[in-house]
């Protein structure tokens, strides 16, 4: 009889701890569930973060950072870029066209010089999300019409001519730009790029003096 009820006992007992550890592992189940329900948002929403910074949004990425510059500064840099690759075509014409040694040289210095300069800016818009234009405007267009149609030393004098015009223009607007700009990129460029300017300008003053 004893034994028989110190058997129930012992079964009783067994089957308390079963169910206290069949609750312990339903409580961590369901612990578990909620925490993988929660790193489940966390995760997806740094995944969206990441999407956003680094995925399939990069467009709008690019539009905030194009935001960020100020319209005077995308003007600015418009112009530059227009205005160098004009000066690349034009100084592509004259060092095969100017009959005077001096421009013919200034003409290849123009090529080096403006490309190395529009490589950089490029390179700066580009970081920016900023879209230069790919072409020259209709002003310089119809420069490089009226230079291609002269020869010998009237190509020369008015080549000159423009390359005084256009200096004066970019020198004023360069300095400007390094004065003033906010895009602490686009104000270094302008700095870096101005005595460069500056020194082509006194070099084609020069050249246009002997030709008067």
């Amino acid at each position: 009889m004893i034994k028989n009820i110190t058997r129930n006992a012992i079964l009783a007992l067994a089957g308390l701890g079963l169910a206290a550890c069949s609750e312990t592992t339903t409580n961590v189940n369901t612990n578990m569930t909620r925490m993988n329900s929660n790193t489940a948002v966390v995760v997806n929403s740094n995944s969206n973060m990441a999407m956003n910074s680094n995925g399939g949004m990069n467009m709008n990425s690019a539009s905030n950072m194009s935001s960020n510059v100020s319209s005077a500064d995308k003007e600015f840099m418009n112009k530059a870029a227009e205005g160098g690759m004009a000066e690349v075509q034009l100084g592509q014409l004259a060092s095969t066209k100017a009959q005077n040694a001096d421009v013919k040289a200034f003409g290849q210095k123009m090529v080096q010089d403006h490309s190395n300069a529009n490589t950089e800016l490029k390179s700066i818009a580009t970081q920016k999300g900023v879209t230069l234009p790919t072409e020259v405007s209709a002003k310089h267009k119809e420069d490089m019409d009226k230079l291609s149609k002269l020869s010998g030393a009237a190509f020369d004098k008015e080549y000159v001519r423009m390359m005084v015009a256009d200096h004066e223009k970019d020198v004023a607007e360069f300095q400007k730009q390094s004065d003033s700009g906010t895009d602490t990129d686009v104000k270094s460029f302008a700095t870096k790029t101005l005595p460069t300017l500056k020194a082509h300008l006194e070099m084609i003053k020069g050249m246009n003096d002997k030709m008067k």
